[in-house]
């Protein structure tokens, strides 16, 4: 179950010498849709904000196959919501939203613009961020 989605179109570029979407564009989607709803939806600013978020842990778990011109549903949730880090969970499927192309997580820590130190999550983005949360 996934609190937010976001269709994905694939590009030419995508598909591998085998015919099928690049493992590395599967980290690229899940990357570009967590930065698209912290940026778009919970106010995270990338520019002059006193905190960022910096990616310490990625996985991929790759179930099927897809390419292009196949549009990609992906699903975003958060699996757990510390003080100063985040994991987001994501599904990518075809377009059809039933067919699992892809389970990964992302984990952001949040930290310091300027010490690159461990900071909280403002107060406005952990609210944004609570409502992704799903217990399963």
């Amino acid at each position: 179950m996934y609190a937010h989605w976001e269709t994905v179109p694939t590009r030419w570029k995508d598909n591998d010498v085998y015919g099928h979407m690049n493992n590395a564009v599967h980290y690229s989607l899940m990357d570009t849709v967590i930065n698209t709803w912290l940026i778009r939806t919970a106010g995270l600013d990338i520019h002059g904000g006193d905190v960022i978020g910096l990616c310490v842990e990625s996985h991929c778990l790759y179930k099927a196959s897809i390419s292009f011109p196949e549009a990609v549903r992906v699903g975003l949730r958060i699996g757990r919501l510390g003080r100063s880090s985040v994991r987001y969970e994501l599904g990518l499927f075809r377009e059809d939203g039933e067919t699992v192309v892809a389970e990964g997580h992302f984990v952001h820590v949040f930290v310091d613009r300027e010490s690159r130190r461990p900071a909280e999550i403002p107060a406005p983005l952990r609210a944004a961020m609570q409502k992704l949360v799903i217990d399963e």
